[in-house]
Protein backbone atom coordinates (compact mmCIF):
# COMPACT_ATOMS: atom_id res chain seq x y z
CA UNK A 1 0.00 0.00 0.00
CA UNK A 2 1.21 3.09 -0.98
CA UNK A 3 -0.01 6.34 0.52
CA UNK A 4 0.25 8.84 -2.57
CA UNK A 5 1.48 6.78 -5.58
CA UNK A 6 4.77 4.32 -6.67
CA UNK A 7 5.67 6.68 -10.26
CA UNK A 8 8.57 7.73 -9.53
CA UNK A 9 10.57 10.09 -12.84
CA UNK A 10 13.94 10.30 -12.32
CA UNK A 11 15.51 13.31 -14.64
CA UNK A 12 19.01 12.27 -15.43
CA UNK A 13 20.67 13.72 -18.73
CA UNK A 14 23.30 11.01 -18.59
CA UNK A 15 22.74 7.56 -18.56
CA UNK A 16 26.31 6.36 -17.57
CA UNK A 17 26.09 8.05 -14.35
CA UNK A 18 22.91 6.21 -13.67
CA UNK A 19 25.58 2.88 -12.17
CA UNK A 20 26.90 5.63 -9.73
CA UNK A 21 23.77 5.27 -7.77
CA UNK A 22 22.38 1.38 -7.91
CA UNK A 23 22.23 1.21 -4.40
CA UNK A 24 20.21 4.05 -3.91
CA UNK A 25 17.87 2.94 -6.79
CA UNK A 26 17.48 -0.74 -5.66
CA UNK A 27 16.35 0.95 -2.07
CA UNK A 28 13.79 2.77 -4.11
CA UNK A 29 12.50 0.38 -5.82
CA UNK A 30 12.76 -2.06 -2.91
CA UNK A 31 10.26 0.36 -1.36
CA UNK A 32 8.01 -0.30 -4.12
CA UNK A 33 8.45 2.38 -6.43
CA UNK A 34 8.16 2.32 -9.84
CA UNK A 35 11.37 3.99 -11.69
CA UNK A 36 11.26 5.86 -14.68
CA UNK A 37 14.36 7.53 -15.93
CA UNK A 38 13.81 10.31 -18.20
CA UNK A 39 16.33 12.99 -19.90
CA UNK A 40 15.66 16.89 -19.80
CA UNK A 41 16.35 16.40 -23.75
CA UNK A 42 13.66 13.49 -24.28
CA UNK A 43 11.03 15.77 -26.42
CA UNK A 44 8.01 13.59 -25.45
CA UNK A 45 8.95 13.45 -21.50
CA UNK A 46 6.23 15.40 -20.11
CA UNK A 47 5.09 15.54 -16.63
CA UNK A 48 0.88 15.24 -17.35
CA UNK A 49 -1.67 13.71 -19.33
CA UNK A 50 -4.66 14.68 -20.13
CA UNK A 51 -4.47 17.17 -17.99
CA UNK A 52 -3.32 15.07 -15.24
CA UNK A 53 0.11 14.03 -13.62
CA UNK A 54 1.57 11.41 -15.44
CA UNK A 55 4.13 10.71 -12.21
CA UNK A 56 3.01 11.08 -8.39
CA UNK A 57 7.11 11.93 -8.04
CA UNK A 58 9.91 13.63 -9.36
CA UNK A 59 13.39 13.06 -8.29
CA UNK A 60 15.43 15.76 -10.13
CA UNK A 61 19.31 15.54 -10.41
CA UNK A 62 21.68 18.56 -11.59
CA UNK A 63 22.22 18.43 -15.40
CA UNK A 64 25.36 19.01 -17.33
CA UNK A 65 24.04 21.48 -19.84
CA UNK A 66 22.35 24.51 -19.02
CA UNK A 67 18.85 23.50 -18.52
CA UNK A 68 16.39 21.19 -18.32
CA UNK A 69 14.61 21.61 -21.76
CA UNK A 70 10.74 22.66 -22.13
CA UNK A 71 9.11 20.16 -20.08
CA UNK A 72 10.71 21.26 -16.90
CA UNK A 73 10.27 24.81 -17.06
CA UNK A 74 9.99 26.40 -13.15
CA UNK A 75 5.85 26.69 -14.50
CA UNK A 76 5.26 23.32 -15.26
CA UNK A 77 6.99 21.84 -11.94
CA UNK A 78 5.57 24.00 -9.70
CA UNK A 79 1.72 23.08 -11.70
CA UNK A 80 3.00 19.52 -11.43
CA UNK A 81 3.08 20.57 -6.89
CA UNK A 82 -0.54 22.03 -7.49
CA UNK A 83 -1.62 18.62 -8.65
CA UNK A 84 -0.42 17.29 -5.26
CA UNK A 85 2.96 15.83 -6.91
CA UNK A 86 6.19 15.69 -4.67
CA UNK A 87 9.80 16.70 -5.91
CA UNK A 88 13.41 15.93 -4.81
CA UNK A 89 15.96 18.40 -6.33
CA UNK A 90 19.66 17.85 -6.07
CA UNK A 91 22.25 20.14 -6.52
CA UNK A 92 26.01 19.78 -6.97
CA UNK A 93 28.47 22.39 -6.39
CA UNK A 94 30.75 20.77 -9.24
CA UNK A 95 28.46 22.25 -12.04
CA UNK A 96 26.57 25.80 -12.19
CA UNK A 97 22.88 25.47 -11.45
CA UNK A 98 20.36 26.32 -14.64
CA UNK A 99 18.89 29.38 -14.42
CA UNK A 100 15.73 27.89 -14.35
CA UNK A 101 16.77 25.66 -11.30
CA UNK A 102 17.42 29.16 -9.59
CA UNK A 103 13.96 31.01 -10.49
CA UNK A 104 12.49 27.78 -9.32
CA UNK A 105 14.10 27.86 -6.12
CA UNK A 106 13.08 31.72 -6.03
CA UNK A 107 9.21 31.31 -6.23
CA UNK A 108 9.51 28.76 -3.15
CA UNK A 109 11.82 32.07 -1.14
CA UNK A 110 15.15 29.61 -1.27
CA UNK A 111 18.04 31.19 -3.04
CA UNK A 112 21.46 30.31 -4.52
CA UNK A 113 24.39 32.48 -4.37
CA UNK A 114 24.46 34.80 -7.24
CA UNK A 115 27.34 33.06 -9.21
CA UNK A 116 25.10 29.51 -8.99
CA UNK A 117 28.48 28.13 -8.72
CA UNK A 118 29.35 28.13 -4.32
CA UNK A 119 30.55 25.15 -2.53
CA UNK A 120 30.25 24.78 1.03
CA UNK A 121 34.25 24.93 2.23
CA UNK A 122 34.40 24.11 6.37
CA UNK A 123 38.19 23.86 7.34
CA UNK A 124 37.16 22.55 11.01
CA UNK A 125 34.71 19.56 9.72
CA UNK A 126 35.64 18.16 6.53
CA UNK A 127 37.16 14.75 5.76
CA UNK A 128 40.67 14.31 5.75
CA UNK A 129 41.03 11.59 3.53
CA UNK A 130 39.37 12.66 0.45
CA UNK A 131 39.33 16.36 0.91
CA UNK A 132 42.70 16.93 2.43
CA UNK A 133 43.59 19.50 0.39
CA UNK A 134 39.97 21.42 -0.78
CA UNK A 135 38.22 21.05 1.94
CA UNK A 136 34.84 20.90 0.77
CA UNK A 137 33.27 17.52 1.97
CA UNK A 138 31.47 18.06 5.06
CA UNK A 139 31.24 15.89 7.84
CA UNK A 140 28.05 16.48 9.80
CA UNK A 141 26.31 14.72 12.55
CA UNK A 142 22.29 13.92 11.49
CA UNK A 143 19.78 16.21 12.20
CA UNK A 144 17.81 15.35 15.67
CA UNK A 145 14.33 17.29 16.48
CA UNK A 146 14.49 20.54 14.26
CA UNK A 147 11.78 21.87 16.45
CA UNK A 148 10.63 20.99 19.46
CA UNK A 149 6.63 20.77 18.42
CA UNK A 150 7.23 18.51 16.00
CA UNK A 151 8.40 14.75 15.09
CA UNK A 152 12.28 13.45 14.58
CA UNK A 153 12.00 12.18 11.12
CA UNK A 154 15.53 12.69 10.42
CA UNK A 155 17.10 11.91 13.59
CA UNK A 156 19.44 8.94 14.71
CA UNK A 157 23.32 8.40 15.11
CA UNK A 158 26.42 8.75 12.79
CA UNK A 159 28.30 10.91 10.52
CA UNK A 160 27.07 12.40 6.87
CA UNK A 161 29.35 12.82 4.26
CA UNK A 162 28.31 15.76 2.09
CA UNK A 163 30.74 16.38 -0.75
CA UNK A 164 30.84 19.31 -3.02
CA UNK A 165 27.25 20.48 -1.57
CA UNK A 166 25.90 23.71 -3.21
CA UNK A 167 24.68 25.96 -0.19
CA UNK A 168 21.66 28.05 -0.48
CA UNK A 169 20.23 30.49 2.39
CA UNK A 170 15.96 30.09 3.32
CA UNK A 171 13.82 33.06 2.94
CA UNK A 172 11.66 34.96 6.06
CA UNK A 173 8.76 35.85 3.91
CA UNK A 174 7.42 32.01 3.99
CA UNK A 175 6.36 29.71 6.58
CA UNK A 176 6.10 26.72 4.59
CA UNK A 177 9.96 26.12 4.19
CA UNK A 178 12.08 24.97 7.31
CA UNK A 179 15.76 23.59 6.95
CA UNK A 180 16.56 19.87 7.74
CA UNK A 181 20.23 20.51 7.70
CA UNK A 182 22.28 23.36 8.68
CA UNK A 183 25.91 24.35 7.72
CA UNK A 184 28.09 24.47 10.80
CA UNK A 185 29.12 28.19 11.74
CA UNK A 186 32.59 27.82 10.57
CA UNK A 187 31.55 26.57 6.90
CA UNK A 188 31.48 29.92 4.07
CA UNK A 189 30.12 29.60 0.78
CA UNK A 190 33.14 29.73 -1.71
CA UNK A 191 33.41 29.74 -5.89
CA UNK A 192 35.99 27.46 -6.90
CA UNK A 193 36.28 29.03 -10.26
CA UNK A 194 37.26 32.37 -8.53
CA UNK A 195 40.88 32.52 -8.68
CA UNK A 196 41.35 35.22 -5.64
CA UNK A 197 43.08 33.42 -2.65
CA UNK A 198 41.19 35.06 -0.08
CA UNK A 199 36.88 35.21 0.03
CA UNK A 200 36.05 38.87 -0.14
CA UNK A 201 32.30 39.53 0.31
CA UNK A 202 30.77 35.97 1.78
CA UNK A 203 26.82 36.33 1.18
CA UNK A 204 26.16 33.63 4.26
CA UNK A 205 28.05 32.23 6.93
CA UNK A 206 27.57 29.45 9.38
CA UNK A 207 24.27 28.50 10.55
CA UNK A 208 22.43 31.05 7.75
CA UNK A 209 23.56 28.26 5.18
CA UNK A 210 21.65 25.52 4.50
CA UNK A 211 22.48 21.72 2.98
CA UNK A 212 18.74 20.33 2.97
CA UNK A 213 15.36 22.18 3.18
CA UNK A 214 12.03 21.40 2.59
CA UNK A 215 9.05 22.96 1.72
CA UNK A 216 5.35 21.54 2.17
CA UNK A 217 2.79 23.51 0.20
CA UNK A 218 -0.93 24.44 1.46
CA UNK A 219 -1.98 21.53 -0.46
CA UNK A 220 0.64 19.03 1.58
CA UNK A 221 2.98 18.67 -2.08
CA UNK A 222 6.24 18.16 -0.42
CA UNK A 223 9.59 19.62 -2.19
CA UNK A 224 12.86 18.64 -0.86
CA UNK A 225 16.11 20.40 -1.98
CA UNK A 226 19.15 18.59 -1.51
CA UNK A 227 22.42 20.32 -1.61
CA UNK A 228 25.09 17.35 -2.62
CA UNK A 229 23.60 14.96 -5.31
CA UNK A 230 27.24 13.61 -4.60
CA UNK A 231 25.78 12.07 -1.02
CA UNK A 232 23.44 9.46 -2.84
CA UNK A 233 26.12 7.56 -4.78
CA UNK A 234 27.54 4.45 -3.52
CA UNK A 235 31.00 5.65 -2.79
CA UNK A 236 29.43 8.11 -0.13
CA UNK A 237 26.83 5.37 1.04
CA UNK A 238 29.56 3.25 2.78
CA UNK A 239 32.69 5.31 2.36
CA UNK A 240 35.03 5.08 5.21
CA UNK A 241 35.85 9.32 6.73
CA UNK A 242 37.49 10.64 9.24
CA UNK A 243 37.26 14.38 10.90
CA UNK A 244 40.39 16.64 11.92
CA UNK A 245 40.99 15.52 15.61
CA UNK A 246 39.41 12.28 15.33
CA UNK A 247 41.55 9.22 16.74
CA UNK A 248 39.79 6.77 14.61
CA UNK A 249 37.37 6.30 11.36
CA UNK A 250 33.75 6.12 11.17
CA UNK A 251 31.73 4.80 8.44
CA UNK A 252 28.91 7.08 6.50
CA UNK A 253 25.44 6.70 7.36
CA UNK A 254 24.23 8.55 4.07
CA UNK A 255 22.14 5.29 3.03
CA UNK A 256 20.04 6.03 6.40
CA UNK A 257 19.49 9.60 5.67
CA UNK A 258 18.54 9.12 1.83
CA UNK A 259 15.90 6.44 2.84
CA UNK A 260 14.68 9.21 5.54
CA UNK A 261 14.95 12.21 3.04
CA UNK A 262 12.95 10.41 0.33
CA UNK A 263 10.63 8.60 2.83
CA UNK A 264 9.37 12.32 3.76
CA UNK A 265 9.54 13.91 -0.08
CA UNK A 266 7.16 11.20 -1.07
CA UNK A 267 4.89 10.97 1.68
CA UNK A 268 6.00 7.84 3.52
CA UNK A 269 6.33 9.53 6.89
CA UNK A 270 4.46 12.59 8.25
CA UNK A 271 1.02 11.72 6.33
CA UNK A 272 -2.16 12.28 8.42
CA UNK A 273 -5.06 11.29 7.98
CA UNK A 274 -8.58 11.99 9.31
CA UNK A 275 -10.86 9.14 10.25
CA UNK A 276 -15.06 9.96 11.96
CA UNK A 277 -15.70 13.26 13.27
CA UNK A 278 -18.29 13.02 15.69
CA UNK A 279 -20.02 15.67 17.88
CA UNK A 280 -23.09 15.36 20.34
CA UNK A 281 -24.68 16.11 23.43
CA UNK A 282 -23.21 15.12 26.61
CA UNK A 283 -24.85 12.28 28.33
CA UNK A 284 -24.04 9.23 30.47
CA UNK A 285 -23.91 5.71 28.63
CA UNK A 286 -24.17 5.05 25.05
CA UNK A 287 -24.77 7.39 21.79
CA UNK A 288 -27.58 6.32 19.45
CA UNK A 289 -26.12 6.99 16.05
CA UNK A 290 -29.35 8.90 15.90
CA UNK A 291 -27.74 11.76 18.42
CA UNK A 292 -24.50 12.23 16.32
CA UNK A 293 -23.55 14.93 15.03
CA UNK A 294 -26.70 16.77 15.35
CA UNK A 295 -27.25 20.06 13.15
CA UNK A 296 -28.91 22.52 15.92
CA UNK A 297 -27.46 23.01 19.58
CA UNK A 298 -28.90 25.32 22.43
CA UNK A 299 -27.24 27.35 24.31
CA UNK A 300 -25.33 26.10 27.46
CA UNK A 301 -25.74 22.87 26.11
CA UNK A 302 -22.66 20.50 27.33
CA UNK A 303 -21.15 18.95 24.14
CA UNK A 304 -18.64 16.24 23.72
CA UNK A 305 -15.86 16.53 20.17
CA UNK A 306 -14.20 14.16 18.35
CA UNK A 307 -12.10 13.66 16.16
CA UNK A 308 -9.80 9.68 14.63
CA UNK A 309 -6.46 10.69 13.18
CA UNK A 310 -4.10 8.25 11.88
CA UNK A 311 -0.51 9.00 10.42
CA UNK A 312 1.14 6.92 7.80
CA UNK A 313 4.33 5.07 8.52
CA UNK A 314 6.05 3.51 5.68
CA UNK A 315 3.69 0.92 5.00
CA UNK A 316 1.01 1.13 7.30
CA UNK A 317 -1.53 3.54 9.47
CA UNK A 318 -0.22 3.74 12.95
CA UNK A 319 -2.02 5.81 15.59
CA UNK A 320 -0.73 9.55 15.73
CA UNK A 321 0.89 10.90 18.96
CA UNK A 322 0.81 14.91 19.47
CA UNK A 323 4.36 15.62 20.29
CA UNK A 324 5.15 15.89 24.03
CA UNK A 325 5.51 19.87 23.80
CA UNK A 326 2.65 20.44 21.01
CA UNK A 327 -1.17 20.61 20.71
CA UNK A 328 -4.15 19.31 19.24
CA UNK A 329 -6.75 22.06 19.90
CA UNK A 330 -10.38 22.36 19.12
CA UNK A 331 -12.03 26.19 18.20
CA UNK A 332 -15.51 26.81 18.39
CA UNK A 333 -16.21 29.68 16.61
CA UNK A 334 -18.48 32.34 14.86
CA UNK A 335 -16.31 34.89 13.72
CA UNK A 336 -13.31 34.41 16.58
CA UNK A 337 -13.41 31.57 18.35
CA UNK A 338 -15.24 31.62 21.55
CA UNK A 339 -13.67 28.27 22.98
CA UNK A 340 -9.75 27.07 22.04
CA UNK A 341 -9.44 23.39 23.61
CA UNK A 342 -6.76 21.38 24.05
CA UNK A 343 -8.14 17.50 22.52
CA UNK A 344 -7.22 14.87 24.76
CA UNK A 345 -6.52 11.32 23.68
CA UNK A 346 -9.76 9.37 25.25
CA UNK A 347 -9.15 6.20 22.96
CA UNK A 348 -7.15 4.10 20.90
CA UNK A 349 -7.36 1.93 17.85
CA UNK A 350 -5.38 -0.40 15.88
CA UNK A 351 -4.45 2.22 13.39
CA UNK A 352 -5.40 5.70 15.05
CA UNK A 353 -6.02 7.92 17.74
CA UNK A 354 -9.58 9.50 18.71
CA UNK A 355 -8.95 12.69 20.68
CA UNK A 356 -12.24 14.63 22.26
CA UNK A 357 -12.98 17.06 24.79
CA UNK A 358 -15.85 18.51 26.11
CA UNK A 359 -17.51 22.04 26.56
CA UNK A 360 -20.26 24.10 27.61
CA UNK A 361 -22.03 26.23 24.33
CA UNK A 362 -21.65 30.02 25.01
CA UNK A 363 -24.75 31.70 25.76
CA UNK A 364 -24.56 33.21 22.09
CA UNK A 365 -27.05 32.11 19.34
CA UNK A 366 -26.13 31.81 15.46
CA UNK A 367 -24.13 29.52 13.27
CA UNK A 368 -20.98 28.55 14.77
CA UNK A 369 -18.21 25.74 13.63
CA UNK A 370 -16.44 23.26 14.90
CA UNK A 371 -13.17 23.93 13.65
CA UNK A 372 -9.70 21.56 14.10
CA UNK A 373 -6.42 23.63 12.24
CA UNK A 374 -3.73 21.62 12.58
CA UNK A 375 -0.45 22.89 10.64
CA UNK A 376 3.34 21.72 11.53
CA UNK A 377 6.60 21.50 9.92
CA UNK A 378 7.04 18.23 8.26
CA UNK A 379 3.36 16.82 8.79
CA UNK A 380 0.65 17.04 6.41
CA UNK A 381 -2.24 19.87 7.10
CA UNK A 382 -5.28 18.92 9.24
CA UNK A 383 -8.53 21.86 8.39
CA UNK A 384 -11.36 20.56 9.43
CA UNK A 385 -14.62 22.55 9.40
CA UNK A 386 -18.42 21.69 10.49
CA UNK A 387 -21.29 24.11 10.89
CA UNK A 388 -23.66 24.09 12.98
CA UNK A 389 -26.87 25.98 14.22
CA UNK A 390 -27.22 27.48 18.09
CA UNK A 391 -30.68 28.61 19.50
CA UNK A 392 -31.49 30.14 22.00
CA UNK A 393 -33.84 28.64 24.75
CA UNK A 394 -37.41 27.66 23.78
CA UNK A 395 -40.18 29.69 26.10
CA UNK A 396 -40.76 26.18 28.07
CA UNK A 397 -36.97 25.85 28.66
CA UNK A 398 -36.44 28.66 30.65
CA UNK A 399 -36.86 27.28 34.05
CA UNK A 400 -39.41 28.49 36.52
CA UNK A 401 -38.97 31.70 38.39
CA UNK A 402 -39.23 30.30 41.83
CA UNK A 403 -36.62 27.85 40.91
CA UNK A 404 -34.25 31.45 40.95
CA UNK A 405 -32.86 32.16 44.30
CA UNK A 406 -32.02 35.54 42.84
CA UNK A 407 -35.64 36.27 42.07
CA UNK A 408 -37.37 35.59 45.31
CA UNK A 409 -36.78 39.08 46.82
CA UNK A 410 -38.97 40.27 43.57
CA UNK A 411 -41.94 37.51 44.08
CA UNK A 412 -41.81 38.42 47.81
CA UNK A 413 -42.59 42.00 46.65
CA UNK A 414 -44.90 40.88 44.53
CA UNK A 415 -46.85 38.40 46.14
CA UNK A 416 -47.18 41.45 49.48
CA UNK A 417 -48.29 44.42 46.96
CA UNK A 418 -51.04 41.16 46.17
CA UNK A 419 -51.73 40.93 49.48
CA UNK A 420 -51.68 44.10 50.72
CA UNK A 421 -54.12 44.98 47.78
CA UNK A 422 -56.66 42.38 48.91
CA UNK A 423 -56.44 43.15 53.01
CA UNK A 424 -57.43 46.83 51.53
CA UNK A 425 -59.89 45.80 49.42
CA UNK A 426 -61.68 43.58 52.14
CA UNK A 427 -60.89 46.11 54.83
CA UNK A 428 -63.02 48.46 52.88
CA UNK A 429 -65.84 46.15 51.62
CA UNK A 430 -66.23 45.30 55.31
CA UNK A 431 -66.03 48.57 57.00
CA UNK A 432 -69.84 49.83 57.73
CA UNK A 433 -69.92 53.68 57.29
CA UNK A 434 -71.66 55.96 60.34
CA UNK A 435 -75.29 55.64 60.90
CA UNK A 436 -77.38 58.58 59.38
CA UNK A 437 -80.31 58.64 61.98
CA UNK A 438 -78.15 59.27 64.68
CA UNK A 439 -76.52 62.22 63.02
CA UNK A 440 -79.67 63.93 62.27
CA UNK A 441 -81.01 63.70 66.34
CA UNK A 442 -77.91 65.19 67.23
CA UNK A 443 -78.25 68.49 64.56
CA UNK A 444 -82.01 68.84 65.81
Amino acid sequence: MRCSGNRLAVILEDAADKELYSTFWSDLEGRGYNLFFKSPKDKGFSLFEYGEKAYDHLLILPPRSKGFGPSLTPKNIVDFMSKEGNVLLALSGKSTTPSAISSLLLELDLHLSSDRSSVAIDHFNYDTIFAADKHDVLLLQRPGQLRPDTKAFFDGEGVLALPTASPHTLGDSSSLIAPILRAPATTYSYNPKDDSPSVEDVVATGSQLALVSAMQARNSARFTLLGSVDSLQDKWFSAIVKAPGDRKETKTVNREFAKQLTAWTFKETGVLKVGKIEHHLAKDGDIDADELNPKIYRIKNDTVFSIEISEYDHDRFVPFEVPSNDALQLEFTMLSPFHRLDLQPSRRTKNSTVYSTRFTIPDQHGIFSFRVNYKRPFFTNIEEKHEVTVRHYAHDEYPRSWRISGGWVWIAGLWSVIGGFLTFVVVWLYSAPPSTAAQATKTQ
